[in-house]
């Protein structure tokens, strides 16, 4: 199933009468819903387009077109079958034996970076490129295992002299947070959308005036919607056993795309920081020996 139709089926508790009619007409169908224009649609399902619309955007496409383009992307890649589409995670087995292991983390790991790339919004990571270029100052919140996506950008910012920090701690994420100001930027990750330290951290953060990004999972959530600019990962990865791999994975692979939009456009800024904090960290680690 393609991350948009997961986001689909597994939201349709917390939608409407209405809406729940609406997603399981594209869950049903979704081949034929890329097809069908927005009146066409409302009338199948007994609802307004406006009803349509607000749905699109609440899953945070611009509206009806926009949905359309993404879903017909991830159809291409599943053969437009929703039950057998390619983004299939395996889980963990008892006694497996290595080389099925090894080939599954692949398969795992290559599905999370393809499904997050399709669900991408260049218009909203250049926006949030630009945030961070001419961020005064950023703050990083994180739990659990996205505190070690929060912790990765943070080495990647801080060598090319961006001023920014990467709190773990609830009680520091709100300190933080409140210190902020119109020209900061305060950066949320978080798998489920919901994590509760996270979400109060950027509501800080919105408060004191910063701009606020997030990173999530995709489909609706409380972080999503709080963010001004909400960034989306792969959905698919689901079970306790998994240890969050896959997810890790498409996080951190947003997050080299941002690191590298940013080296990219201030190039003769942050190339120079970049290659001296390398020379700085080899002079020392020469010192010592080669540890470091």
């Amino acid at each position: 199933m393609s991350p948009i139709l997961h986001a689909l089926e597994h939201g349709k508790p917390k939608l409407s009468q209405m809406e729940r009619k609406l997603a399981e007409r594209i869950l049903a169908s979704p081949g034929e819903i890329v097809h069908m224009g927005i009146t066409e649609l409302a009338e199948e399902c007994g609802i307004s387009t406006a009803t349509i619309t607000r749905f699109c955007k609440a899953l945070h496409f611009k509206g009806y077109p926009d949905f359309k383009l993404k879903l017909a992307a991830e159809l291409a890649h599943s053969d437009g079958s929703p039950e057998t589409g390619s983004s299939s995670y395996q889980d963990i087995v008892a006694g497996n034996p290595l080389p099925f292991i090894v080939e599954a983390m692949q398969a795992n790991h290559l599905a999370s970076i393809r499904d997050t790339t399709s669900l991408l919004d260049l218009g909203r990571l250049q926006q949030v490129i630009d945030l961070l270029c001419r961020a005064r100052r950023v703050d990083l919140y994180g739990m659990a295992t996205s505190s070690i996506v929060a912790q990765d950008f943070y080495q990647k910012l801080i060598r090319i002299g961006v001023n920014c920090t990467a709190f773990a701690d609830s009680h520091m994420q709100i300190t933080s947070a409140s210190s902020l100001s119109s020209g900061d930027v305060a950066f949320a990750v978080s798998y489920s959308g919901e994590t509760p330290e996270t979400v109060d951290a950027l509501t800080c953060a919105a408060a004191s005036g910063a701009a606020t990004v997030s990173l999530t999972s995709y489909g609706s959530s409380t972080l999503a919607t709080l963010a001004d600019i909400p960034l989306f990962s792969s959905s698919l990865e689901q079970g306790m056993r998994r240890g969050d791999m896959a997810s890790r994975i498409a996080q951190l692979h947003i997050i080299d795309i941002l690191f590298t939009g940013m080296v990219s456009t201030r190039f003769g800024d942050f190339i120079p920081r970049l290659e001296q904090s390398y020379r700085n960290v080899q002079h020392y680690r020469h010192k010592r020996g080669g540890q470091i």
